[in-house]
């Protein structure tokens, strides 16, 4: 019985053993992958107040990852999402959002022009509304990125929904959303560091006619 015993209890603790084994595997691999997350950075956010609304004024700092440039260059299209949440701060209860704005962009090559094309619409752009968006072509996919990544005198917000003796605080989130990606690009890439692209910022606004 002793015997019994003593070759389940060792049976156990190499089971154990076992297990941190792959705790520790899990975390060395996963360690790397964190640090080498490709990652984008707002470098620039400016709101103006204006008779119509908010404009919104952003650049934002991305370095493509190598999987997906490779991706782009065989013709599988990228969709970046801008978005801008206006929210009123509420001593009284939680903070309310009273406005919000997306902007969409498809980006893609053109294997027989050797140009690029990018969409760009305030809703998901789809194949029957690709031709309802704003349509640019570029060179380079330099030149290309460079539109994907600045946003000029964007209108976030009507000045109907704002309240001229309120200060608001505009949150502005940029990501490469990969749910738009084709399925079977969608299977492989969701939870690779290589495909996580997004930034954030956020930035207060004051009362119409303050500085």
């Amino acid at each position: 019985m002793t015997a019994f015993f003593t070759h389940c209890w060792k049976n156990t603790r190499l089971e154990l053993v076992a297990v941190l084994l792959l705790v520790l595997l899990a975390t060395a691999w996963s360690s790397p992958l964190r640090a080498d997350t490709a990652s984008a950075e707002v470098s620039l956010l400016r709101l103006e107040r204006a008779p119509e609304g908010i404009f919104l004024y952003a650049n934002v700092k991305v370095e493509l990852p190598a999987a997906v440039e490779d991706a782009l260059m065989k013709g599988v299209p990228m969709f970046f999402v801008a978005q801008a949440d206006v929210v009123r701060h509420r001593w009284y209860w939680t903070d309310r959002r009273v406005a919000s704005a997306q902007r969409h962009m498809r980006l893609a090559y053109q294997p027989l022009t050797r140009r690029w094309r990018l969409n760009v619409a305030s809703g998901v752009i789809t194949a029957s509304s690709v031709g309802l968006a704003l349509n640019l072509n570029f060179d380079s996919l330099a030149d290309a990125m460079s539109a994907v990544q600045r946003m000029s005198g964007w209108k976030i917000a009507d000045a109907s929904q704002i309240e001229a003796d309120a200060t608001h605080k505009v949150e502005f989130r940029f990501e490469l959303d990969l749910a738009q990606l084709p399925r079977p690009f969608q299977i492989g890439v969701f939870g690779q560091s290589d495909w996580s692209i997004s930034a954030t910022a956020s930035q207060q606004i004051g009362p119409e006619g303050s500085r």
